[in-house]
């Protein structure tokens, strides 16, 4: 059973053009739809679903939470759970974070992070700071401040009028931008030098703060940092006073096999972003971790954040965080991501390492990237007009598979990637099925 958006539905649909299938059931890493097909999930959805779909332990704590108490404005009321989950957070934070700022997803997190960084500059007497530095071919969230940091041109374009200036450097894209004489930490370096550069050309006492994925998401599928470069831009933004806001929205919270993506590349930022796999999926939330300094200037200046939306710190999606993250720490799922990631990386390895149109298989834990091109020697890609990410993600569905492709990898016009996330709980054999499935979708789309 299909709900088209042009002939039944009343839902203004993202995707105007074609029919979607109704999803009636979720179990484990599958979903059923109302025709009684089933999907391997092999993406979570957007990189959600860390814990797959119907987890007994999350919906029982959503339960008794609904019993209690649903909903509590936080202009009036804090709650024990949104309490609880801070406590949890922090105990297992970056080194010097102090406080959560909840919200109810990844984009409200960044615009909370920005704003944040503009407030902390005018308590502490430095309103002159006023400028971001953010990366090409990064995606940040939908809403306008979140979307100008973003490097999405495709995401960008049409609103570009309602955006803030930003300066945007190179993304760290060493499959394409790394020389062939150079190795990964000059080529770092050789980055981090770009973005003194631009801090210069601004003037480095009214940059705010550099923002970045740590691990590049669906905007070019999974862009890997290579050795030193992260630490390299906090060292960089230490000498100018400048801020670290990383965005770890989708790569975080387990995802790369830490809790944290930026504790494998050794650096702690001023300000974190997380959302995703916080809540799996189970409710809309999203948090900020803010370092204790930030926070106490606050405290001493105005003494609150001139920032809030209705559903902030909501006790259900709490309930479902709190359930969600007890049960990764109970069952040690990060150690299973990063054993299973070796498995997915071998498995991806032997379906696509001499395909002729993969050129790039990148990644790391349960979180990878597949880049296709034209011709591997040349590095050369489709062209857009064939929309081959489109093509897959038709041909995976019609073999229930749920991948995530997307085009523009390149530079937001031309390049297509197949992203895949599947969550934490996929057994070895799940694993092999997500591959078995995806190597005849992109065989399919390609010969056409």
């Amino acid at each position: 059973m299909t709900v088209s958006s042009l002939s039944g539905s009343r839902v203004f649909h993202r995707q105007l053009s074609h029919s979607l299938p109704t999803a009636v059931s979720g179990r484990g890493i599958t979903l059923t739809d109302a025709g009684g097909k089933t999907y391997l999930d092999a993406s979570g959805g957007a990189a959600v679903s860390c814990l797959g779909h119907g987890h007994p332990d999350v919906i029982a704590a959503m339960h008794a939470q609904i019993d209690q108490l649903a909903y509590a404005h936080t202009s009036f009321f804090t709650t024990r759970v949104a309490e609880e989950l801070a406590d949890l957070l922090i105990d297992t934070a970056p080194a010097g974070m102090s406080h959560v700022y909840f919200v109810s997803g990844g984009s409200e997190a960044m615009e909370a992070a920005l704003k944040m960084a503009r407030q902390y500059f005018v308590e502490i007497g430095q309103p002159q700071r006023r400028h971001f530095i953010a990366r090409r071919q990064s995606y940040h969230g939908n809403t306008l401040g979140a979307l100008a940091v973003g490097g999405n041109a495709w995401r960008r374009e049409q609103f570009e009028p309602l955006l803030i200036d930003v300066t945007h450097v190179a993304p760290c894209y060493e499959y394409r931008n790394r020389h062939d004489d150079e190795t990964p930490e000059a080529y770092g370096q050789r980055l981090v030098g770009e973005l003194s550069d631009a801090i210069d050309a601004l003037g480095p006492d009214r940059v705010m703060a550099f923002v970045a994925e740590t691990i590049g998401g669906a905007t070019a599928g999974v862009l890997m940092p290579v050795p030193g470069y992260f630490k390299g831009v906090r060292e960089l933004c230490d000498r100018h006073g400048i801020l670290l806001i990383l965005d770890e929205v989708m790569c975080g919270m387990g995802r790369s096999g830490s809790l944290h993506a930026c504790e494998q590349e050794g650096v702690v930022p001023d300000l974190l972003a997380i959302a995703k796999g916080l809540g799996g999926g189970y409710q809309p939330i999203g948090a900020v971790l803010a370092q204790g300094r930030l926070v106490e200037a606050f405290g001493q200046g105005s003494g609150l954040f001139q920032h809030g939306h209705t559903y902030l710190g909501h006790a259900v999606a709490c309930a479902a965080a709190l359930a969600v993250q007890r049960v990764i720490q109970r069952d040690g799922l990060l150690a299973q991501v990063r054993e299973r990631g070796q498995v997915l990386q071998r498995l991806l390895q032997q379906a696509f390492g001499d395909h002729p149109h993969v050129g790039d298989i990148r990644g790391r834990g349960l979180f990878w990237g597949l880049e296709l091109v034209a011709d591997r020697g040349s590095k050369a890609w489709f062209d857009p007009a064939r929309k081959l990410h489109v093509r897959i993600k038709r041909e995976a569905m019609a073999g229930g598979l749920m991948v995530y492709p997307m085009g523009g990898t390149v530079d937001g016009r031309c390049g297509d990637h197949v992203l895949l996330a599947p969550p934490f709980i996929a057994s070895e054999a799940e694993l092999a099925d997500i591959v078995d499935r995806l190597v005849p979708a992109i065989n399919r789309s390609l010969a056409h």
